[in-house]
């Protein structure tokens, strides 16, 4: 048992860590592109299929339902085999799957391959996150945002470039050329990844990290009192993780709601032409990635509670002026003000989650995260009929403020435990 302890590599800060770093930043903007060139060929897809919108709404929630079910144990995959494996499995079948969609000519059949691209989805963000985790405890920086800025640049010249393909490339071509330079991609970038075990902060040897199977030694609590402290730590590890999932679900609200509304709002509130509109969700996504990139040097200055606490609060006031802004210029700045109080949020919340429980924590903090993201924009849809398009929109802002209440109120508890072991 202690030869298996004695396996894992510690990685000490430097240039050996560089290589998974790169890699790692790899998988999250490949992750970003494949999926906002599949997101840009929809219409075209839809055409193909002949679905009515309803139709289209059920098949496209195969992504959301695969992406959901397989969250909820890539964690205890990641623990079994590792998050390297894992996320090198899960970037090959993304690759693979995306091609999937134009070969169907009816709804039904496009629902069971968007649960298999949901799945593949689903399962490479538990994964590439839980990897982050162990990157970021190695290095001692706060470097989360980082890669989730890479997710959002990916996901900026995926849209981008399938707008500009659209015009000459047939989406069964389109998404053909998704799938060789994922597998490209998933190609060099995996093999960095198999060829380096996850890494252990400098400051701890491998012999004192926690093992899932090892056995209590001659010297050790009795067996009875050691489970009872096991499951007390348990219990709290999973409330933190569940608080932190909360706040990981305020902030995926606000962009589901700003991918979909967003436009509408410009459109049918201010009057907008299409080209304004398109650039007021533009301006949300541009000020998070630039609040991403931004991240680390905020963390370090700022401490992971005041970033919550200062994101929520930004993102709030941000959405407030968005919503009830007199101009097309004043909402755009109220929307661009609202990408960079959210940027950092999910980041943090994710990466404290895997700190305090591993991979599970991952799981569970991506499931709610995702889980918010579907709820934003029904809920935002059914409020708008109720309401009002901009009194439904202040919800973004109501959840934002959540986020920084649960960020101040939780502030002991989610960032002073230990990380619990694996079972």
């Amino acid at each position: 048992m202690m030869n298996k302890v004695r396996s894992r590599v510690v990685v000490r800060r430097g240039k050996p860590l560089t290589p998974l770093r790169v890699a790692l930043t790899a998988f999250f903007a490949l992750d970003g592109f494949i999926f906002a060139g599949w997101v840009a060929r929809i219409p075209d897809i839809k055409q193909q299929t002949h679905a009515s919108a309803g139709e289209l709404g059920l098949a496209l929630l195969g992504v959301s339902a695969g992406a959901v079910v397989t969250m909820a144990f890539t964690g205890r995959l990641c623990r079994r085999w590792g998050s390297h494996p894992v996320t090198v499995l899960c970037g090959v079948l993304l690759s693979l799957s995306v091609a999937l969609p134009p070969l169907t000519h009816s709804a039904v059949t496009l629902g069971a391959v968007l649960l298999v691209f949901g799945a593949a989805y689903g399962g490479i963000n538990v994964a590439f996150n839980s990897a982050a985790v162990d990157l970021v405890a190695a290095l001692r920086r706060p470097i989360m945002p980082t890669f989730h800025a890479a997710f959002s640049l990916g996901g900026m010249v995926g849209a981008g470039l399938g707008g500009v393909v659209a015009g000459f490339l047939s989406p069964t071509r389109h998404l053909l050329c998704l799938t060789v330079t994922g597998l490209l991609v998933t190609a060099v970038a995996g093999r960095t990844l198999l060829r380096h075990a996850c890494p252990v902060p400098a400051d701890r040897s491998p012999a004192e990290e926690p093992h899932p199977k090892a056995a209590p030694g001659p010297e050790s609590e009795s067996e009875g009192e050691s489970d009872a402290a096991a499951r007390r730590l348990d219990g709290r590890t999973r409330g933190a993780v569940v608080v932190l999932g909360f706040v990981a679900l305020c902030t995926a609200y606000g962009e589901g709601a700003m991918a979909d509304w967003g436009a509408l709002h410009f459109q049918l509130d201010l009057g907008a032409s299409a080209g304004v509109a398109a650039a007021g969700y533009a301006c949300f996504a541009l000020a998070m990635t630039v609040g991403r990139l931004t991240g680390t040097t905020l963390l370090e200055r700022l401490g992971r509670t005041r970033t919550i606490v200062a994101g929520g609060c930004t993102a709030a006031a941000g959405m407030l002026l968005g919503c009830f802004a007199p101009s097309v210029w004043t909402a755009l700045l109220g929307f661009a003000v609202t990408g960079l109080g959210l940027a950092n949020l999910f980041p943090v919340a994710v990466e404290r989650a895997g700190a305090l429980a591993g991979p599970s924590g991952v799981a569970t903090a991506s499931t709610f995260g995702y889980g918010g993201m579907l709820l934003g924009p029904p809920a935002i849809g059914f409020m708008a009929d109720w309401l009002s398009l901009r009194a439904a929109l202040t919800s973004v802002a109501l959840l934002a403020a959540v986020a920084a209440v649960i960020g101040f109120a939780t502030r002991r508890s989610t960032y002073g435990q230990p990380r619990a072991s694996a079972t």
